[in-house]
């Protein structure tokens, strides 16, 4: 038999359509003659022609399409868009030039260190110190509180605006996100790196802030890349840049290896990326489990998941908000007020990633620092305030026993995608409930968390939207 590979890639492919429906035919006229042997010779033609088809199409696929993929991450993200937000309402003082950090509020009990700026890591402020710690450090430390909503507004932002470079962007988290620029460099008649560049002097430009921005062929090695050299640079580190770029740096500045990993690689003689690299992943598989292979797999630069580019971080877990109470709580209807201002944090966040829980949980510190939790499952799941402030009240009223509360949380999981949840004919209806919270949530997003309050907040001394920075997308999570 005489097989002729057409140059012509579409002839082909009718050419292989052709061939499987006749097969198909074949075996489907042939199955009524139970005599007659027919499937061996009609299942191997339908194989070669699916091998050589496969065959085209993966090699085919590999020369012309090079995949091209961004990371962008805001520098400093939660101080720089404060201090662009204060430079815009009249500050004079720009808080990324100064020893600053972004954290909570020691006279309310607060006093972690969520972000910093620059100037503030030469006095070696680590993020999760308390703010006495970092104080020693440097007495005239600038402490600004925390703005969940200015965040999710410069997100949004920073979202819109790489939408004009690419269809395929993956969020990662508040302030990093995925672009797949493979075939646009024809589009912008430039090559990567001066997309980028273009890209990043807008973003400083027209929203204030700085960002890195790596480039490669995955997106492991992207987010490594924009990890280089700070702030506001673009840099590439493709496959055959690894042995110099990469390879160099302390094994502690690989991806998803934090600090208990460290330890333990350092104890295998592994202290830089070409060192895990080049170690035998036998052993690493012995010391590590599955856990090691993967690591090796991310020092050798391999990962190849693609950007999902529906809009929304799809990797996270649950999300949930809590807060240190700047006085003791001893009575149920200020913890229940406390509660409510948590929900309406949560709530938004799930709308915002366009999720519905399943699960509710509330967490209750005591004065004395003894912690517990209570948990349900909802019979269905939900997105709505009310909905789910209706089972944090049930659940915190079983919980409590009378102690004076120092410290409250809310957290919700089992997460689904809102438009995949299916209704139930016994449950409440809260159609109208969630039409009034996208309405508010619009209204908070454009006028501030304070524009729409409920009255049972006013005169409470509670801050009707409690809790500060929800932090819950997978900054460190090994699915990229």
């Amino acid at each position: 038999m005489i097989l002729i590979i057409f140059n012509n890639f579409y002839l082909f492919s009718l050419l292989y359509c052709y061939y499987i429906t006749y097969s198909i035919f074949i075996d489907f006229t042939l199955s009524s003659h139970k005599n007659i042997r027919h499937r061996p010779f009609t299942t191997n033609i339908c194989s070669l022609y699916n091998n050589i088809y496969q065959m085209i199409v993966i090699s085919g696929s590999d020369k012309v399409k090079k995949r091209i993929i961004f990371h962008i991450d805001v520098n400093s993200a939660y101080l720089s868009w404060e201090a662009v937000y204060r430079l815009q309402h009249g500050d004079t003082v720009d808080l990324r030039e100064i020893p600053s950090v972004v954290g909570g509020d020691e006279e309310t009990r607060h006093g972690i260190v969520l972000a910093k700026s620059i100037p503030a890591k030469k006095f070696k402020i680590k993020t999760g110190e308390t703010l006495w710690q970092a104080r020693q450090k440097c007495p005239g430390l600038v402490v600004v509180r925390p703005n969940y909503y200015l965040y999710m507004q410069c997100s949004s932002a920073l979202l819109n605006l790489l939408r004009d470079y690419s269809d395929r962007i993956q969020p990662f988290s508040i302030d990093e996100f995925f672009l797949d620029f493979t075939g646009m460099e024809k589009v912008f008649r430039d090559d990567a790196v001066t997309v980028a560049n273009k890209i990043r002097e807008r973003i400083k430009k027209e929203l204030g802030f700085t960002v890195n921005i790596g480039i490669s062929s995955n997106k492991l090695l992207a987010k490594m890349g924009s990890e280089l050299k700070k702030p506001d640079m673009v840099h590439t580190l493709f496959p055959e840049e690894i042995p110099y770029k990469l390879w160099p740096l302390p094994v502690e500045d690989l991806f998803m290896v934090g600090r208990a990993t460290a330890p333990k690689l350092h104890s295998m003689g592994i202290y830089t990326i070409g060192d895990l690299a080049r170690c035998d992943i036998e052993l690493l598989k012995y010391k590590l489990k599955s856990w090691g292979i993967t690591l090796w797999n991310f020092a050798n630069g391999i990962e190849d998941s693609s950007v999902r580019s529906h809009g929304r971080i799809s990797n996270i877990k649950g999300i949930g908000n809590s807060t240190t109470i700047r006085f003791d709580v001893e009575d149920r209807e200020t913890a229940h007020k406390v509660l409510l201002s948590l929900v309406e944090t949560v709530a938004m966040r799930l709308r915002h990633e366009g999720f519905c829980c399943r699960v509710v949980a509330v967490s209750i510190k005591t004065k004395d620092l003894y912690s517990f939790s209570h948990q349900r499952k909802l019979e269905v799941p939900t997105d709505c305030t009310n909905a789910i402030f209706a089972e944090t009240k049930k659940l915190f009223d079983e919980a409590w026993k009378g102690e004076p509360i120092r410290h409250l949380g809310v957290r919700v999981s089992d997460l689904y995608r809102d438009d995949s949840v299916q209704l139930s004919l016994f449950c409440k209806d809260w159609d109208k409930q969630l039409k009034i919270d996208r309405a508010i949530d619009d209204i908070r997003l454009k006028y501030g968390p304070r524009s729409v309050i409920r009255s049972t907040f006013l005169q409470s001394g509670i801050n009707p939207l409690q809790g500060g920075v929800v932090e819950d997308f997978p900054i460190m999570s090994s699915i990229l």
